[in-house]
């Protein structure tokens, strides 16, 4: 008798643990393959914020350089162009955790645009399959 207990209980219990082990490998496999896609979406994103932010460090310093003459009405565009240096500079690109980093992004692009206006200049930054560029 009681061998035919267990045989019931086995049966009985086979959808329980059969469903246990399906979660646990589901959950291995899921955890796995979410590793696999967050690793690949942040390289995406870090690659495009730090080819724009390159863009911005080019763009300020290029034109630092072209108007580091020190003629009259160029003193605003240098003090603009080396507060957003400053920024870039000062950007944390090795603490992925840093809290302010959209906050601190957002800020440097206001600089730029900034930057642009005193310039006259309209940039358009695109970021593309084939890479990312700066045009007027």
């Amino acid at each position: 008798m009681a061998e035919r207990q267990d045989m019931f209980d086995a049966i009985v219990m086979a959808d329980e643990r059969f469903h246990g082990e399906g979660f646990r490998e589901g959950y291995e496999e899921g955890s796995t393959l979410g590793r696999i896609e967050g690793r690949r979406y942040g390289t995406v994103h870090g690659a495009r914020v730090g080819s724009e932010i390159g863009c911005y460090q080019g763009f300020a310093l290029a034109w630092k350089c072209l108007l580091h003459s020190g003629r009259a009405g160029r003193d605003r565009k240098v003090k603009v162009a080396e507060a957003l240096i400053g920024m870039i500079e000062n950007f944390p690109y090795e603490d992925a955790t840093y809290d302010k980093l959209h906050e601190d992004l957002d800020c440097i692009r206001g600089k730029f645009k900034q930057l642009c206006s005193l310039l006259n200049v309209q940039p358009d930054f695109k970021i593309t399959t084939e890479g990312s560029g700066l045009s007027f």
